[in-house]
Parts: C-alpha cells; structure tokens; sequence
C-alpha cells in the first residue's frame, strides 16, 4: 500500500515501511526504512537540526540549519552542499535536481532495455527536476521487498553527459557492519563482514559482468544482529555488468547505501529528447534476524524474478557428459553414458562442450555452429532422439558470446571481437564477440535458433568462460545486448530450462535469473567447499536457482575425497545433477547413487521451494508436512561429544516422527582397524577388502522415534560419532567430510 499525506508518502509492505518526504528546499528525504508503522508518525522522524553543523554550505542563506550534507536522503546532487557520495554525475558539472510532481501507479511502468521485476506491485513515481534534464525515481512494492530504479531525461537542446548513475540511495539512521561476498574463480562467495564508519566500503566489479569477484547482492546489519533476531538489512540488483555499491557513515549517524552500475569507464551521452534508465535496485528489512531477511529475498526472486514459465515447476534430475568424457567422445559413448544414467533415474541428458565445428580441445571452434560429423554422423537431431527413446530428456551446452581465433566466424568476421586500440588479449584462448553490434546479435539468435529447432532439446546451458578486457565504455551496452540476446531466443521458447554458467559464478545475478531459473553456483564440485559458496548464495537466493552436480572424488578442485553421501547431500539441497564417468562407479555407488535418486525424486519439491533455513552445522528446508535437514562434518577431533540437532519453525503441539535417510558405509574405510575385528591378519589394501568393498555395505546411524515440535526446537540428541572403538550400527561412523540427512514429517493423528 501507498500513502500520500501532504508532501509524506508512506510505502508499506510486508513486515516494513519506508516515509519518505518532500522537504521544504524540494529534495527528497528518507524519514524511515525499516519496521512497520503508520505514515501519519512521520512528524516523528523528521530531523530537527537546531542550528544546524556549523561549516556548512547553506541552501537558505537565512537558514543555518538548511545543509544537505546533514540531511537524511533518498536523492543527491553534487556541488550543492552534500559532500556525500552522490548518486549521479554529469562529467564534472553540478546536479540539483528539486521536486517536481508525484504519481502512484498501479503497476510499475515497464524498462525497454533491462530486465525488472514482475508481479503485482504499486510503485510511487517522483519526478524531479532541473534546467535541462529529469529525473523519475520509482518505488515499487512486491510484498515484502521495495525496488528502486531511475530513469533520466534529456529536456534542454544540448547533449548530456552522464558519468554516474546509481539506482537507488538511501540514508538510514544507525549503526551497521556491511556483509559482502566476495572470491574467484573455484572460490565463490567467501562471505566477509566488516564495520560501516566514516571511511567508504565499496563493493564493485569491473570486469565486464557481476563476477565471482563480488556478487552484486550484500547485507547491512546492526552489530547484535543473529540468524533469528535482530535488524538485517538486504540488497541486491537485476543486473549483470559492471555493478557498485557503497555504505558509508556520516557525522550525523547516517549511513548512506548507494547501488548501481559501476561509474569505473561508464559515460553515456544522452541526446535532447533521449533517456537513460538505471538497473532495478532491491532493498529488503527483517527484524527476525538473517533467516528473516532470506525468506523475503526468496520469495521475491521465485515470486518476481523466475520466468513465469518456471515458477514452481520442478527441475529434472540431470546427467552431464563433461566430467566423464570432455571433448573425447562420440555418438556411441554418449548413448552409453545416457542408458546408465538412466538406469540411475536420471531425467536429463545434457551433453556439454565438444559437439560443433573443430572442438577437440578448447583452441578451436568457439563461434561456429556446424555439426561435428565425426563425433555425430546423426547430427544433434539423431542423438537426441535416441536418447529420447530412453525415456530422457535432451540438453546442449553452448558458449555463445566467445570465439576462438582458430573458427571459420573469426577468418570471416575478425572484427566482430571485442577489442580497444591495443592488440586484442585473449582469454582460455578466446576471444568476447562485440555484442553491442546488431549484426554479431543477429548471428548468435539465427545459429542457436536453428540449433533448438533442428531437436526436442529441453535444457540450455549458457556458458561464458572469460572475462573482458576490452570492454571499456562498451560494458553496460554489451549487457543490453546479451539481454536482448537472451530475450529473443528464450521469449518464445519458455519451455527450454535455461541454466546460466560463466566459468561456475561469474554471473550468479538476478539479471540472469530473469531469463533462465538457475545457475551453475561454481566449477567447484567439493562438497566441502560446495557448503560455503551454497550457504553463503543462501542469504539472498533461494536454492531452486543452485546448479548443484554430484561428482568424482578425489576432487579435481582440491583432491580431497569425500564420502559419496556427503557429496549428494549437499547437492540435494539445489538442482540436483550427476557429473562423473559412470564406468568408473562401483556396483555398490551405483546402487547408492540409485537411491540417492529416488529419495530426492520423492522430496524434490521439498528440497527445491521448501523454506530454507541456516542451522549449526547445516541446513533445513521445509514445505508442508514435510522437513529435511542435513548436517555436515569438515574436520572431526578425536573423542566429539555429543550433539544436538535444533531445527527452526515446527509447531511446538504438533507431534512428528524422526528418521535417517539410510547411509552405508565400504568396509574398506576401516583400513587397518579391520585386523582388530576379524581373525585373520587382512591388508588393508588388499584384494579381499577391495573385494568386499564391491559387494559388502554396513549401516550406518540409522535413528527413528517420534517427538514434539517442541522437542526438535530445544533439540534431539543425535547418535554419537565414531570414538575410535571399532564399529557399532547406532553410530555415525563417518568421520571427516561426513554428513547425515534427517526426515521429520508430521505425525497421522
């Protein structure tokens, strides 16, 4: 709901208000961002700055106390007092944009370049304005979340020129540390929290795309806050480029929260007449604490973001060929892969990079569209129907926006790459194709076009290995062009399940989200490292965006090797794939891969669009009846102690019944503990362990009883963990990198 009292406007969505307020010089004031309250308290929360800061450069010279700079605010300009950071730019010139009218609209009005949220919304529309130029600032709610964007406007006869536009600021009273995510490739989301002061904390990319280097999205949150109590404050952006955002603390207590498109390279000369809108801002509140302000980021990317085709549709169960065969591959050992995987229960057939042109190795082919006959003489058409014969579905990994040097695009068209005056740089030995022209566009949508049509393919992924160099001044119109890209392809076939990937996270956005409803979280398929990066996206995505892929152990990323339940549990909790060279698996993983299957077949829509929830040591989803939680080991101490699973939101009345998803454990885990156990001296290593490692499987810490919600919320005791005394069934005998999943679900009455 919006409010309009006088020069107050009131915004009020689920669980939070936003004042905002019309000074009496025209500029826009935040009184309040957070709880719920009436818009007629806004008398309250207007400042009252006596005589003012002293040093200050007045708006009203018969004004002491009339200084922008200590003004709590939800626009700025430059060169006019506030020695804040400003919002916008215009190369050098002063801004001073004053209120000119507002509207509130039914729905928020459409972006012709960039992809926005959807849904039902009310959106305040304020126009401000000054010699030469306006600027339109919209606030739209969407249940419990707030966007902002703005658009501007060239009114005067000469050209404009921009060098900074944010879409949103906001300065909100308090004390706050800003939590980032920030890493690399193979090394997404490392999570870091540091306090907001009087010196600038910058969150930025500048490598052409959101990166992996710093997700757009970040949370502002008082010092005491938790996981369950506390203010948190939530942003992200619906964009995929070069992003910015910064948190600074004034003198007077207010912390200004700017977010928008990076200025680093950025100008944009807009013509009389001409506009420029800025990516959608998102800004969430929770007073519940962490937890509470990820339900509401989740619920407004699966309400608001995901295609409308997509929401709340169950994603298949996938196999990809990459792990298992590279480029090294042909028609018969794909149809090879694809008939055990399905014997698996696998639903999805994805075969990844190698299929077209002369793709032997990552050197050559990027670009190119032709079949590779040698690795295919049926074409994509004949292996895609053979695999639908099988009863599977059929996907293609493409790399769209790249060319290799060694293609026939890059010896008909060189000019077609990205490139500045210096001599082009490549990168995995590619090069980014200029996408800001309409002819390389065009070529992109006719080729992966034709691709789709040739064959029932259901599952896209969309890859981009490299970042840009030579992006410069060009980044935000090579974003316009990709979306377009996208939007033309994918618009008019809904139904093909787009996963984005760009060398694992580089581009895990929500501008991306808005076009295909999951992403590949990282090339890093560790279960171990899969817990932070998956954890950490948790804060502001929900886990029916994870691209999550069982895989080989030892690991390629870190040669660790992890317990095969470990690794599907920790996938489990996203969009569930297999990545790994079946002929490699033991009859008894197979048969553990099997029942992996099913069992996330059953609770898959509990897994995917379940509440999700961050406990110690692990996660939680539930939905209905139903809840699901895991708990992960990294290093275990000799002699643990017990531990207690605490689970979040069952009704304390209620009663329900407890149990373990069945774990089985190799007898050749024990290693050299086996001699003590059985009478014969055994080598560990030797051909009758490895023997019964194909055969043999002993339970492990398997646990049933009934209990009252009440009782999980103060929590159960689990099972002990192994103590070093040999094996016992009503023990959970996996130690380091080992996990447990429970299933808690409503008793019958």
């Amino acid at each position: 709901m919006i409010e309009h009292i006088e020069k107050v406007f009131g915004l009020h969505g689920e669980g939070f208000s936003c004042l905002l307020r019309i000074n009496e010089h025209g500029l826009l004031e935040l009184l309040h961002f957070g709880e719920p309250l009436s818009t007629a308290d806004a008398e309250a929360f207007i400042t009252k700055p006596g005589l003012g800061w002293g040093e200050s450069v007045l708006l009203d010279e018969n004004n002491t106390a009339s200084c922008a700079d200590s003004m709590p605010l939800a626009w700025s300009g430059t060169g006019r007092g506030d020695y804040r950071e400003s919002p916008i730019e215009f190369g050098g010139i002063s801004s001073d944009f004053r209120f000119a009218y507002a509207r509130v609209l039914d729905k928020p009005e459409p972006m012709s370049t960039l992809p926005f949220a959807k849904g039902k919304s009310e959106t305040l529309k304020i126009v401000m304005t000054q010699p030469g130029a306006e600027l339109s600032l919209y606030f739209s709610i969407f249940g419990g979340v707030l966007t902002r964007h703005a658009v501007l406007r060239n009114t005067g006869k000469e050209n404009i020129v921009l060098t900074k536009f944010m879409s949103s600021l906001m300065d909100i009273h308090g004390e706050f540390d800003i939590t980032t995510f920030d890493g690399g490739w193979i090394s997404e989301m490392r999570k870091h929290k540091i306090p907001v002061s009087e010196n600038r904390v910058v969150n930025e990319s500048v490598t052409g795309f959101s990166s992996h280097r710093h997700n757009p999205g970040f949370l502002l949150s008082e010092p005491e806050a938790t996981e369950d109590s506390g203010i948190v404050y939530g942003f992200n952006l619906i964009y995929s480029g070069n992003h910015y955002a910064a948190a600074q603390r004034s003198l007077q207590g207010f912390t200004r929260v700017i977010q928008g498109i990076s200025p680093s390279d950025f100008i944009k000369t807009i013509a009389p007449g001409e506009v420029f809108e800025s990516p959608e801002a998102v800004l969430a509140f929770s007073e519940k604490g962490f937890s509470g302000l990820s339900e509401k980021m989740h619920r407004f990317v699966s309400e608001n973001i995901i295609p409308e085709y997509w929401k709340n549709r169950e994603r298949p169960v996938l196999f990809n060929n990459w792990e298992g065969c590279m480029f090294d591959f042909n028609e018969a050992r794909l149809l090879g892969l694809a008939k055990e995987a399905k014997k698996l229960g696998c639903e999805l057939f994805v075969l990844d990079d190698g299929w077209f042109g002369k793709r032997d190795s990552d050197k050559a082919g990027l670009g190119d569209y032709s079949i590779n006959k040698q690795k295919l003489p049926n074409g994509i058409s004949g292996l895609s129907k053979k695999i639908n014969s099988m009863g599977m579905e059929f996907g293609l990994w493409f790399e769209p926006e790249s060319v290799n040097e060694d293609s026939d695009l890059f010896r008909a068209h060189p000019d077609w790459i990205l490139r500045d005056d210096f001599t082009p740089l490549k990168g995995r030995n590619q090069f980014l194709l200029d996408l800001t022209r309409p002819e390389v566009r065009d070529y992109i949508v006719e080729n992966v076009s034709a691709i789709l049509d040739s064959a029932k393919i259901s599952y896209v992924k969309w890859d981009m290995n490299r970042h840009s160099v030579a992006l410069g001044t060009k980044a935000h119109d090579y974003i316009i062009g990709l979306y377009e890209v996208l939007g033309r392809i994918f618009g008019t076939r809904p139904q093909v399940l787009l996963e984005s990937c760009s060398s694992g996270g580089n581009r895990f956005d929500l501008g991306m989200l808005c076009f295909g409803p999951q992403i590949w979280c990282s090339d890093n398929t560790d279960p171990i490292e899969r817990i932070t990066i998956q954890e950490n996206l948790s804060y502001l995505y929900p886990q029916s965006t994870f691209g999550a892929h069982v895989s080989a152990a030892p690991h390629a990323q870190t040669l660790r090797n992890t317990p095969l339940c470990t690794r599907g549990n920790v996938s489990f909790f996203g969009c569930l794939g297999y990545e790994l060279d079946l002929k490699h698996l033991l009859g008894i993983e197979k048969k553990q891969i099997s029942e992996q299957i099913a069992f996330y077949k059953k609770y898959r829509r509990v897994f995917q669009f379940g509440k999700f929830y961050r406990i110690k040591n692990g996660w939680q989803v539930t939905e209905g009846k139903t809840t699901l939680a895991a708990v992960f080991r990294k290093i275990l101490s000799a002699a643990p102690g017990y531990e207690k699973l605490r689970l979040k939101n069952l009704d304390k009345a209620k009663v329900y019944t407890f149990s373990t998803f069945a774990q089985k454990l190799r007898v050749g885990q024990f290693g050299s503990l086996v001699k003590h156990v059985v009478p014969v001296n055994l080598n560990p290593n030797g051909f009758i362990l490895r023997t019964a490692d194909k055969f043999v499987t002993l339970p492990d810490g398997n646990l049933e009883f009934k209990a009252s919600g009440g009782a999980f919320s103060a929590g159960i005791m689990l099972l002990p963990l192994f103590r070093g005394t040999g094996y016992d069934k009503n023990q959970r005998t996996l130690a380091d990198f080992g996990s447990e999943l429970f299933i808690i679900e409503e008793a019958e009455k």
